[in-house]
């Protein structure tokens, strides 16, 4: 934190925006005692730091489960109730193998849901954006159950951060951006190519490359209002190189 007033002033001498601060996992859903207090402690550290940065917005990954059956990526078929977000079911057919799926996926739900109502105070006392990111943690895995959560917090300050590249696996790409609209609040841009392999797993690739229906994408989030910085993620190409296909995409080509 003591470190942040040089990296701001850094920052602005090179031209930089420090957007947003990567808070990354938080495990409000763990069942070991201290570690939701912990995360939660972190999270409430990554929104002052963002003040001190100059930065709008805290992205926060929340939770995650394994260990357990799980459907495959295009095997999820959710059921929820739409007042709690509380799944009946995650995939089609008999459901019994994935009873510990359910429960954990709803224990996750409940309690980061509570964390985050903890942290909304400070948001409005600092006017930074909690950022939540659903990054391959076998929850919230189609657009619907994760417009549910990040809506019922009826909050400004909460909005969901969209991966464009990081979900195709689950759903078109652009089922992401119309379902939640404009309950996102932050972007990052990069491509994917699915493999062909069960677990529905691939390789991150450039942007205008892979599986993204591209400029598709980011026409979606224009016509959904979304006016804030696209983020350019992982890659192999120079700011440059990334700026060109960028520039290419926002102009519909």
């Amino acid at each position: 934190m003591g470190d942040a007033p040089a990296a701001r002033a850094a920052a602005r001498k090179t031209g930089m925006v420090i957007q947003s601060v990567l808070r990354g996992w938080v495990n409000f859903n763990s069942s070991k005692p201290s570690a939701p207090e912990a995360s939660l402690g972190k999270s409430t550290n990554a929104l002052r730091l963002a003040v001190a940065l100059g930065a709008a917005a805290v992205l926060l990954v929340l939770c995650r489960i394994g260990g357990m059956e799980i459907p495959k990526p295009m095997e999820f078929d959710l059921r929820f109730d739409p007042a709690d977000g509380h799944l009946s079911r995650v995939a089609s057919g008999d459901n019994t193998a994935y009873a510990d799926s359910i429960a954990a996926q709803n224990h996750a739900t409940d309690t980061s849901r509570e964390a985050i109502r903890q942290l909304i105070p400070l948001a409005n006392e600092t006017g930074v954006v909690i950022a939540l990111e659903n990054l391959w943690n076998n929850l919230w895995v189609k657009p619907a159950i994760l417009s549910q959560y990040v809506g019922s917090f009826a909050s400004p300050l909460v909005g969901a951060h969209f991966d464009i590249g990081n979900h195709v696996k689950y759903a078109p790409t652009e089922a992401w951006i119309y379902t939640p609209g404009p309950l996102i609040c932050r972007c990052h841009v990069k491509g994917v190519k699915l493999g062909r392999d069960p677990e529905g797993g691939g390789s991150f690739l450039n942007i205008r490359e892979g599986n993204v229906h591209w400029p598709e994408a980011p026409a979606a989030l224009n016509e959904m209002g979304y006016n804030e910085r696209m983020t350019i993620e992982g890659g192999n190409c120079s700011l440059e190189e990334h700026s060109r296909p960028l520039d290419l995409i926002l102009t519909g080509q």
